[in-house]
């Protein structure tokens, strides 16, 4: 299976460190990876404050950021004002791209996490579902889950490719424009530059996270692999040749659209 985002929403703090505690149990004995994790309260006003940071060292270093992200997207608007809010704002479209989750995902867990309330929010790899489901509502969770997805990716590419369609399409306008409409392409054109500059360097920045990240989660991994039976490390060496396979074809693609950017400057 995928690495996946996990939120577990509790009634108050103790319960919320119990399942953060399972959490930990399970990477333990093997039947989970865990990647990163923190605990998190939303106060009476909404906000939402970090009540145990996630781990350091590999597991706070690259993979950490993207639990952060998620962390920062858990304190914004939820419910029906999801959609509005993510459109809207930059930022937090970027986040949830970066993530790997839908907007969905980002409403249900909003629905239970009501003021008040506390929750653990984690990365993992999981085999199968039950052990930390049947873990979490032992506390007295409710558990939520996504595989992430490789939305920022795909999104770097289509932006990439579609700029430099467009930048081609007003030069070749251009060449047939009177002085006039010259200067009003010219301003489109250099717009269009600043975008395929900013997609250029979204580029670069994912591909340096995405080394890290592969890097923090073989780490994980290979120091879970050296305390394991033997049959449990064979698991882990197959899940640590995926993530070298997913890093290959990740950056394949990021390398792609960086090149498009490259070319379309270069028109």
């Amino acid at each position: 299976m995928d690495d996946k985002m996990i939120v577990v929403v509790f009634d108050n703090e103790k319960k919320a460190y119990e399942g953060s505690k399972a959490l930990k149990d399970l990477h333990a004995e093997g039947t989970i990876t865990l990647y990163a994790s923190a605990v998190i309260a939303k106060d009476a006003d909404g906000k939402v404050t970090v009540k145990q940071a996630a781990d350091q060292g590999p597991l706070g270093t690259g993979v950490g950021l993207v639990t952060g992200s998620l962390i920062g997207l858990l304190g914004g608007p939820v419910g029906v004002a999801i959609g509005a809010y993510v459109g809207t704002v930059g930022g937090m479209l970027y986040d949830l791209a970066k993530v790997g989750v839908g907007e969905d995902f980002l409403s249900d867990v909003g629905q239970y996490l009501e003021p008040g309330k506390v929750a653990v929010v984690a990365e993992v790899w999981e085999e199968w579902v039950m052990p930390v489901d049947t873990r979490m509502e032992t506390a007295g969770g409710v558990v939520f889950r996504r595989a992430r997805g490789e939305v920022l990716d795909y999104q770097i590419e289509r932006d990439a490719a579609a700029l430099k369609a467009e930048i081609a399409d007003l030069k070749a306008e251009y060449a047939r424009a009177d002085k006039e409409a010259k200067e009003k392409l010219q301003a489109k054109m250099s717009a269009a530059r600043a975008k395929l500059q900013a997609t250029q360097d979204r580029a670069k920045a994912a591909l340096e996270a995405t080394k890290r990240e592969m890097d923090a989660k073989i780490k994980s991994l290979k120091e879970q692999m050296a305390k394991a039976q033997a049959d449990r490390k064979a698991k882990l060496e197959k899940r640590i040749a995926e993530v070298q396979s997913e890093y290959t074809r990740r950056t394949e693609k990021l390398k792609q659209a960086w090149g498009l950017t490259k070319e379309a400057l270069a028109l």
